[in-house]
């Protein structure tokens, strides 16, 4: 038997129930502040990412699915779409337009990493991208945005950790300071901390080893250093953000795996997580769009697992039922024409209606078919039925049923919206 690749899942009809519930509710929030959707393809110029994403990142170096085309062009399945997205603003001229452009995606990417509840090797993100202004208002509006749309699916009370990570001016001092600290401490340090010493030693940060934890605590921190700039613009986002009531905490270690990120960065935990209780992050990429050829144009965005979202839903999220309403049952081959004619009608009225043409299953049989799916009614027709041109309507909470005309079938279902 051929099964799924490793890092890959389905994700079965008795679950995508919960996925349309995240991903409709994400449409509709970011709607409302003027975002639109976009959609890149699913593989791009590895260049575009080793420029965009940086070398020296885990991502570029040790996470990407790449591969030669029957050209010799070397492709990359994307594992992230903030690069994309700017790739296609730049591409269709999209800062021509004039104002803020909002964007949304919903789609899958792929690291090749060891995989983990939450954590596959093709997962699924919803992200957003603000492009045209470096206002500290934009980065305070996102999170806001942010932080409606998981009140509006029920994520209990995510928390907001912030930093500034500083910009071009203020972060090479920093980056000296932080090199002169940890150089003496080199040999202590695990083989991927040696490695981002050289690299980005910012990213050592990101280390989850007990040991190099330890001695980053006492690091020098970024936001001793930021330029006068950079100090502005956080203590502003700070000061809409408590404007807004929006909950947050200063997180001077806070850093973000990917090189385009300048002043303002962010995570949301999510208490119940466990040790991994980083729900989603983003941040503030200024230098993105230019560094791929374009124009000088700053920006703002987040990305976040739909796979964790998904897996974080408290019990009592309203998830959409998509369980049938009316399931058609066939008592003979002479049932099928007329639960095929009616069916069609009802379909025309918005209700969901499956038949499978089983004629020579027991009516007993095809009831507990449709017990299991969670149908409201089962429409039953046999020779009585279809002698008389009726059908036999049961509903399957209350365990009564009704003879009806096709007319009287159709007029009872168009009224009754408990259905």
């Amino acid at each position: 038997m051929v099964e799924a690749v490793k890092g890959t899942r389905d994700i079965l009809p008795e679950e995508i129930g919960r996925w349309h519930y995240v991903e409709d509710a994400a449409r509709a929030v970011f709607g409302l502040y003027g975002f639109r959707e976009i959609r890149t393809p699913v593989f791009e110029s590895t260049e575009l990412f080793q420029r965009g994403i940086g070398e020296g990142t885990d991502i570029v170096a040790k996470e990407m699915y790449t591969f030669s085309d029957r050209k010799g062009r070397s492709l990359t399945l994307r594992p992230e779409c903030t690069a994309p997205v700017a790739r296609a603003f730049i591409e269709h001229g999209l800062d021509r337009g004039g104002g803020l452009q909002r964007f949304y995606y919903v789609g899958p990417m792929f690291r090749y990493e060891r995989p983990q509840k939450g954590r596959m090797r093709q997962f699924s993100q919803i992200g957003v991208e603000v492009l045209g202004s470096d206002h500290p208002a934009v980065d305070a509006e996102v999170l806001e945005m942010l932080a409606r749309f998981l009140e509006r699916i029920r994520l209990g009370a995510p928390e907001i950790l912030l930093n500034s990570v500083g910009c071009p001016v203020c972060r090479p001092g920093y980056r000296d300071r932080l090199v002169a600290y940890l150089g003496p401490k080199r040999d202590q340090l695990c083989d991927d901390c040696r490695r981002r010493l050289e690299t980005n030693p910012l990213r050592c940060f990101d280390c989850k080893v007990p040991s190099d934890q330890e001695i980053l605590r006492d690091a020098p921190r970024i936001s001793d250093h930021l330029c006068a700039e950079c100090r502005d613009h956080f203590q502003r986002v700070r000061g809409f953000l408590e404007a807004a009531g929006i909950r947050h905490r200063i997180e001077p270690r806070l850093v973000r795996g990917l090189d385009y990120y300048r002043r303002t960065a962010f995570e949301v935990v999510l208490p119940g997580l466990g040790a991994q209780n980083a729900l989603l992050g983003g941040g503030r990429y200024d230098g993105l769009v230019e560094s791929l050829g374009g124009p000088p144009v700053p920006g703002f965005g987040f990305a976040v697992g739909l796979d964790r979202l998904v897996l974080s839903l408290p019990d009592d999220a309203p998830i959409p039922d998509e369980s049938p309403e009316v399931v058609g049952l066939a008592i003979g081959e002479a049932a099928v024409g007329p639960i095929l004619q009616v069916a069609g009608r009802l379909r025309g009225l918005g209700r969901r209606m499956v038949f499978d043409p089983q004629p020579a299953r027991s009516l007993k049989s095809q009831l507990r078919g449709v017990h299991d799916r969670r149908a409201r009614f089962a429409l039953i027709v046999g020779d009585e039925e279809v002698a008389g041109q009726v059908f036999t309507l049961r509903d399957m909470r209350g365990g009564s049923q009704e003879r009806l005309t096709e007319a009287a079938l159709v007029a009872r279902l168009r009224e009754d919206t408990r259905a």
